[in-house]
């Protein structure tokens, strides 16, 4: 059952009257034994910290009743009616004016750094001593007593214990201390047990043993922290002085220089303490707060982590969603294309389907590399190739495109045109591809020219310049970040996503090379990519082992749950003189692999069932002749993960989704001519 906020202030309230009524008879009963010995007053610093940390309505209540107290002890002790009530009301407007100048001065209540202990010391034992003659002088008078014979001890009794019970209450009062520190009472009871017995063995001689406390006293604060410090000064303090005071017995003029010393030492005790206890606080508070935030790193990287996955998992259910039917439009619209009696309208009809089909398998190509860029999973494949090929080959391929724009396409070559170098050679086709791809693009007359610059010490420089529309110098700046193009009528009359340059700064950038551009607006534009490549050893060509006529066409099983990729594979490799065979799952290609006879066995990797990886390692499994058939993935997973998995599994090879036909026949010429050793299989 929850508690109303009443009910704990009433319980902090009653804890502080009851302090209140300890505190005011503990001092007025060693004043009285001592003969008007002004030893401490402590009373008044505990109505100044229920004023401050109480609502108005608990204060108001904690004024009555500690007035009420304060009348009982007074009248208890045989004091007259006239000084009681005149010192209870003195009290009561001093403790009420001491709260009210510090909260004046803003002085933070919760104590948890030096300063504030500092700042709250000072205040109030400075304002209380200064406030403390008229007090005790009215008082005296109220009582029948010379106003000037006892001032100077209640003025140092007053400020003394209002300069170290005040702090020591606050902190006793923020539970926050309890933070970070072992809440063990039996252990907290016998260290105050033993701060006790050694206090009162130390101020029973009059030999200097006073820092024998400060062992205990700093043990205590290490296990305890700021309440800890605020209990042991407090229970030395009440030991000391009656100790000191049965010691001197109980002689006025002989126990109030040892009573001083015994304050001033527990003064100097209590600063000592709390100050460590403070730091050591405000350490564990850091430790605690660097463990959540730690904690909550981890969470936010756990999360980023899972979204990133999410991500990449997302990119590849799509692309494998949108490229197996992408495979069958740009698949049978090449079969329709080749048909003789087609009219040339159609056959320009079916040329636009294929170039949108081409284009969206370029999107989603592009929109996979940057999740790459964007993972930090780009890799290179770095190989002897050389840079004048690898330009010469990317300009033939938008040749075409080119010639039929009416353009012109030059390449040249400065340097050494046959050096070779360790290069990602498909990486750098891409990045000049597109390039190439964008300067045919944006030009719509004149030409394009790509050059190429070979220094000596391995320093490449590929410029592509065209006599386009040019970019703007403020364009430049951001041309290259993903998503952006020169403006937005640019992607409404070319087209394109804006992530072909973003991809290609990364690209050239993992090689360890720049990418930059030089335009203006109607006058052209010239990118120019600048590379160090390390110099390498020409290979070899290998001569192509001879290969046995095989006496009749070869056999390929076909494995795709897609309906219509089944009849565009079939169609495609009869029309280049296979014999075909097909199934459905994974379970049909293992039994039709099982019973032998296939020269090579195209496997889609997402089937129901059984997939193509499970079904690739049963058909491994199998041993003999059927085990080591040629084995070539189709799929539209084209990650490099995607790929090993592939390879683990034990396939040789993978066409990727959508299939071009040329693509699709090669693989299954280099499967069936090849002789492969049983590849490595790694189970799953």
């Amino acid at each position: 059952m929850a508690h109303s906020p009443w009910h704990a202030e009433g319980r902090r309230l009653a804890v502080l009257v009851a302090a209140y009524a300890a505190a005011a008879a503990y001092s007025l009963l060693l004043a009285g034994a001592t003969q008007n010995l002004p030893v401490i007053w402590t009373a008044n610093a505990v109505v100044v910290a229920g004023l401050l940390i109480l609502s108005k309505r608990a204060a108001l209540w904690l004024l009555v009743c500690c007035s009420l107290v304060h009348v009982g002890v007074q009248i208890w002790i045989n004091r007259n009616v006239g000084f009681v009530v005149a010192v209870t009301l003195l009290d009561s407007l001093q403790a009420l004016a001491t709260a009210a100048l510090i909260r004046r001065l803003r002085i933070p209540v919760r104590i948890r750094r030096m300063r504030h202990l500092f700042a709250l010391t000072l205040a109030a034992g400075l304002f209380t001593a200064l406030t403390s003659p008229i007090v005790s002088s009215l008082s005296l008078t109220a009582g029948g007593w010379n106003a000037w014979s006892g001032w100077r001890g209640w003025m140092i009794s007053n400020a003394f214990g209002m300069a170290l019970a005040l702090p020591i209450i606050l902190v006793l009062a923020d539970a926050r201390h309890r933070q970070g520190f072992p809440a063990r009472r039996a252990e907290a009871a016998a260290g105050l047990a033993v701060i006790a017995a050694t206090t009162w063995a130390v101020f029973t001689t009059t030999a200097p043993l006073e820092v024998l406390l400060f062992a205990p006293a700093l043990l205590a604060v290490f296990r305890g922290g700021p309440r800890a410090a605020a209990w042991l000064v407090m229970v030395s303090l009440a030991v000391a002085i009656p100790t000191v005071l049965a010691r001197t017995g109980l002689d006025p003029a002989h126990a109030m220089a040892p009573l001083r010393f015994a304050q001033m030492f527990h003064f100097v005790l209590y600063g000592v303490c709390m100050t460590s206890a403070l730091a050591l606080s405000r350490q564990m508070r850091l430790q605690a707060l660097l463990v959540r935030r730690t904690a909550a790193a981890r969470a936010a990287q756990a999360r980023a982590q899972a979204a990133n996955q999410a991500k990449s998992d997302f990119l590849a259910t799509m692309s494998h969603e949108i490229r197996t039917p992408l495979n069958s439009v740009l698949g049978f619209a090449a079969l329709v294309a080749d048909d003789p009696s087609l009219s040339d309208e159609n056959r320009r009809r079916l040329d636009l389907v294929g170039r949108a089909g081409r284009s969206l398998a370029e999107l989603v190509n592009d929109l996979l590399d940057f999740s790459k860029v964007e993972a930090g999973r780009l890799e290179l494949n770095l190989a002897p190739a050389e840079p004048a090929v690898i330009l010469r080959d990317a300009a033939a391929i938008v040749a075409p495109t080119a010639t039929a724009k009416g353009l012109s396409l030059s390449v040249s070559v400065k340097g050494d045109e046959a050096a070779v170098f360790r290069l990602d050679e498909a990486r750098l086709r891409q990045v000049l591809l597109n390039l190439l791809a964008n300067a045919v693009k944006f030009t719509a007359e004149g030409g394009v020219e790509a050059r190429l610059s070979v220094g000596e010490g391995g320093d490449l420089v590929f410029e592509v310049a065209d006599t386009g529309i040019g970019i703007a110098p403020e364009v430049q700046s951001r041309l290259f970040q993903r998503f952006t193009q020169a403006d937005s009528s640019i992607s409404r009359s070319y087209g394109g996503t804006g992530l072909g340059l973003a991809i290609s700064r990364a690209l050239v950038n993992q090689m360890g090379g720049e990418i930059g551009v030089e335009s203006a607006p109607g006058q052209g534009a010239c990118f120019r990519i600048l590379l160090s490549a390390e110099k390498a050893v020409r290979r070899e060509a290998k001569a192509p082992a001879p290969v046995a006529p095989k006496a009749s066409a070869a056999r390929v099983l076909l494995v795709d749950d897609h309906p219509m990729n089944r009849e565009l594979g079939q169609a495609l490799l009869t029309l280049a003189g296979f014999e075909v065979a097909t199934a459905e799952d994974g379970a049909q290609a293992v039994e039709a692999a099982a019973a032998g006879g296939f020269d090579a066995v195209l496997m889609d990797v997402h089937m129901p069932r059984m997939d193509g990886l499970a079904a690739t390692r049963a058909i491994r499994a199998l041993g003999g002749a059927a085990g080591r058939v040629p084995i070539v993935a189709l799929t539209a997973d084209v990650r490099t993960d995607q790929v090993t998995q592939c390879r683990e599994a034990g396939m040789d090879d993978y066409v990727a989704k959508p299939i071009h036909r040329e693509e699709l026949i090669a693989a299954v010429s280099r499967a069936v001519t090849a002789a492969p050793a049983p590849p490595e299989v790694r189970t799953a």
